[in-house]
C-alpha cells in the first residue's frame, strides 16, 4: 500500500491538474473567443492531445464541471483524478448568495490565498488551509460568491479524497479527512454515507489482508472455503464497489489462466480447457480471459495442424498405424480441425484400398518393359447375401444355402473381360503357349446352331472359329491359360493379380442389388448386357428357343467390350457377353463355404467354377446366383475371364 506522503503528493498533483483542466474546459466552452477559436472549431473540437496541451497553460479558478466533462471523466470513478471525482460529486444546486457589493481588496486577498493553498494541495487542517481561508472570507463577507463557491469546492474535494482513501483501504487518511469535513458548514448530509463506508472498510480490511496473504501463498481458488477468491466474494457482498476486491478477483483469475497456458505448453489441452472453464466462472467475459482463450485456441490450432501434417507424412510413407495414431491426436487437440474428415477418408482408403478410392479407375505400368495392365476399377467393401433365396425362379441345389459374405478388404477388378488384344500381348511377350493351340476349342456352328469341337480353333479366334478383333473378349481360354495371364501380370507390375473368387465375383456382379439379375427381376428395359433376346438373330436368321422375351441387343456372339451399360459398381459385361473363370474349385453347394470372400480351393482340384451369363446363356443361366463347374482344361467360345488385383 502506498505511503501517506506518496498519496498526498499524488493528490496534490492530480488535484492541481484536474482544476486546470476543468477551468480551461468551462472557459473554453462558454468563451471560445478568448482563445481565438471559431464556432466551427467549437462544433468540431480538437483532439485530446491538443486540449491537454492548451490546458497546461490555463489558470486556476473556482469552476463547476459541465455535463460533457463528467461523461469524459471515464470509469472507474475511484481511480479518476481527485478533481474529476470532486466535479462529479459537486452539488449542482449549491446556493450562491446574491452579491450586493464587490469583494473588497482584503476579501479578494483572502480568496487569492485560498486559491493558492487549494492548488498547492493544502486543503484543510489549519488556519492557512484553503478551507480555513475560504471560511474566513465568508464570515467577513457572507455575500461573496467566490468565497462561497470556493468553500463548496473544498467540500467536494474532501469528499473525493475520502472516497478514494476508502477505495484503496486507507482508513487512517480517510478518517483524518472526515474529521476536517465534519467541522465545515453545510456538510451534515455528506457525513453519514461516508461514515457508513468507513465502517464497511474497517470490517473488510482484515478480510482483504487475509485474502492477499492467501493469494501470495498460491491459494487463489483452492482449497474451497479457505481461499482468496471466497474472501474477495465476501468483501464484494459487503462493499460491491470495493476496487481492491475486484482487482483481487482478477488476480485469482490470472492464476487460473496461467495454469491454462502452462497446460498448453505441455500439450495438455484438456487441462487448459478445464482451467479456462474454471476462469470463466470467476470473472465471465474479462479481457484477460478472452485474451488467454484466443492464445489457447491459436496454439491448439497450430499444434493440431502440425500433428495432422505428421499424420499425412506417415500415411505417405505407408505407416498406417502411426498415421491413425497421429490423426487421433490431432482430433483430440482440435475436434473441428479443418481437413480432418478428409484425412480420415484417406486413411480408410489407404487401409481398405491402398490409398485408392472406391470406383477409382487405374492401370499399373510394367516395371521391366513397355506396357500396362488392363484398366482396373476399385470395388468398395461391404457385405451381401450369396446364393439364391428361397422361392427364386430357377433356384437349384448348387446355389444354396444362401449365406452372408463380408468383403472387408478392397480389391480391383478389370473393368471389362480381358480382350484378344491384351491376351495377344501376353502371348507375344511371354512366349506362353495357350492350351487351345494344337488342341482346338469348342465353337459355335452356325449350320446346326450348337457348339462343336474344332481342333483348329485357338484363343486368337472368335466364338465361331474366325479371326477375332482386338476389342472382343478373348474366348477359347482354359482356366490354366487365364491363371497364367494373371501370374504374368503380377511379374510385370510387381502387384498381386489373380482370378477373382466366386464370392468376390457375385458381390461385384450384384453391385448392391438383391434381385434375380443386377438390373432387376426380369427382362431388361434397356440394353444392359449382351444376352439371349427374342429379338436377336444369327447371321443365317436363327433365333433363340429360350430367351428374354421382347429383348434384343443386336449381337449373336460376343460384342466388343464396353458396348453396354455398366452395373452400379461401374463394371461392364458382368452378366453377359462371355462367362468367366473363377479361382475356386467346384463344390456342389455352399455348405462350409468361406464367409470372408476368399476362394474355396482344394489342393489338386481339376474342376473350377465358371460364373456369369454369356451371349448364349438362357435367362436361368444369367441369374446372379447361377454357377457351374468345368474342367480347368476346357476351352469354349462362350467362356473368357477377367482379372482381380489385390490392394
Amino acid at each position: 500500500m502506498p505511503s501517506k506522503e506518496t498519496v498526498q503528493r499524488q493528490r496534490a498533483f492530480g488535484g492541481a491538474l484536474g482544476v486546470l483542466v476543468l477551468a480551461f474546459g468551462l472557459t473554453y466552452h462558454f468563451f471560445p473567443e478568448i482563445f481565438h477559436v471559431s464556432p466551427e472549431e467549437v462544433a468540431n473540437p480538437p483532439s485530446p492531445a491538443t486540449r491537454l496541451t492548451r490546458a497546461a497553460t490555463a489558470g486556476a479558478g473556482n469552476v463547476q464541471p459541465t455535463a460533457q466533462d463528467e461523461l469524459n471523466a471515464g470509469p472507474p470513478l475511484t481511480l479518476a483524478p481527485t478533481a474529476v471525482i470532486a466535479a462529479r460529486l459537486s452539488r449542482s444546486n449549491v446556493h450562491l448568495p446574491e452579491q450586493l457589493t464587490a469583494d473588497p481588496p482584503a476579501i479578494r486577498a483572502l480568496i487569492e490565498r485560498a486559491n493558492k493553498a487549494f492548488l498547492a494541495g493544502h486543503i484543510a487542517g489549519d488556519k492557512s488551509s484553503a478551507a480555513a481561508l475560504y471560511e474566513q472570507a465568508v464570515k467577513l463577507k457572507p455575500d461573496s460568491r467566490a468565497a462561497v463557491q470556493g468553500l463548496d469546492q473544498v467540500r467536494t474535494h474532501l469528499i473525493a479524497e475520502i472516497t478514494q482513501d476508502i477505495a484503496i483501504g486507507d482508513s487512517e487518511a480517510a478518517g483524518t479527512l472526515l474529521e476536517y469535513l465534519k467541522v465545515m458548514p453545510n456538510t451534515a448530509t455528506d457525513i453519514p454515507p461516508l461514515e457508513a463506508s468507513m465502517k464497511t472498510l474497517i470490517t473488510v480490511r482484515p478480510m482483504l489482508a487475509k485474502a492477499a496473504d492467501l493469494l501470495q501463498q498460491g491459494k487463489g481458488e483452492k482449497p474451497s472455503g479457505d481461499d482468496a477468491l471466497d474472501l474477495y466474494r465476501q468483501v464484494q457482498k459487503l462493499d460491491p464497489e470495493n476496487t481492491v476486491a475486484s482487482e483481487g478477483i482478477l488476480q485469482v483469475q490470472r492464476m487460473v489462466l496461467d495454469r491454462a497456458l502452462a497446460a498448453v505448453a505441455q500439450n495438455d489441452f484438456a487441462g487448459a480447457e478445464a482451467a479456462i472453464t474454471e476462469a470463466q466462472t470467476i470473472q465471465p467475459g474479462s479481457p484477460q480471459l478472452q485474451d488467454v482463450r484466443t492464445q489457447v485456441d491459436n496454439i491448439r490450432q497450430q499444434r493440431a495442424v502440425g500433428v495432422l501434417a505428421q499424420a499425412r507424412s506417415a500415411l505417405d510413407a505407408g505407416n498406417l498405424a502411426l498415421a491413425k495414431q497421429l490423426a487421433g491426436q490431432a482430433q483430440s487437440i482440435s475436434p473441428q480441425l479443418e481437413g480432418l474428415d478428409a484425412f480420415e477418408v484417406q486413411l480408410t482408403n489407404a487401409r481398405l484400398y491402398a490409398s485408392y478410392k472406391p470406383g477409382q479407375v487405374f492401370t499399373d505400368r510394367f516395371v521391366d518393359m513397355n506396357g500396362q495392365s488392363p484398366t482396373m476399377l476399385v470395388v468398395p467393401t461391404g457385405s451381401f447375401m450369396m446364393g439364391a433365396p428361397d422361392g427364386e425362379p430357377g433356384r437349384t441345389d448348387v446355389q444354396i444355402p444362401q449365406h452372408e459374405i463380408t468383403i472387408s478388404k478392397g480389391v480391383a477388378l478389370s473393368q471389362t473381360d480381358v480382350t484378344v488384344g491384351q491376351f495377344r500381348e501376353f502371348v507375344r511377350a511371354s512366349g506362353y503357349k495357350p492350351e487351345s493351340v494344337g488342341n482346338g476349342s469348342s465353337v459355335y456352328d452356325e449350320r446346326t446352331g450348337v457348339m462343336r469341337d474344332d481342333s483348329g480353333a485357338t484363343w486368337d479366334d472368335d466364338y465361331a472359329g474366325h479371326s477375332a478383333a482386338n476389342d472382343l473378349p478373348v474366348v477359347n481360354i482354359s482356366w490354366n491359360d487365364a491363371n497364367a495371364y494373371a501370374q504374368w501380370l503380377s511379374q510385370r507390375t510387381g502387384k498381386k493379380y489373380r482370378l477373382p473368387s466366386e464370392a468376390e465375383f457375385e458381390y461385384a456382379l450384384r453391385a448392391g442389388s438383391t434381385t434375380r439379375y443386377w438390373w432387376g427381376s426380369g427382362t431388361p428395359k434397356s440394353k444392359v448386357e449382351n444376352l439371349t433376346g427374342s429379338f436377336d438373330r444369327s447371321p443365317s436368321g436363327r433365333r433363340w428357343s429360350h430367351a428374354f422375351q421382347g429383348y434384343g441387343d443386336g449381337y449373336w456372339g460376343p460384342a466388343p467390350v464396353m458396348s453396354f451399360a455398366p452395373n452400379a459398381f461401374g463394371l461392364y459385361d458382368m452378366d453377359g457377353n462371355v462367362s468367366e473363370w473363377m479361382t475356386d474349385c467346384w463344390h456342389d453347394n455352399y455348405i462350409r463355404a468361406p464367409v470372408d470372400g476368399s476362394a474355396w480351393v482344394n489342393p489338386g482340384c481339376s474342376v473350377r467354377v465358371v460364373r456369369g451369363g454369356s451371349w448364349g446363356s438362357s435367362p436361368e443361366q444369367a441369374n446372379s446366383a447361377y454357377r457351374q463347374g468345368a474342367d480347368a482344361s476346357v476351352r469354349s467360345g462362350r467362356v473368357g475371364f477377367r482379372i482381380l488385383r489385390e490392394l
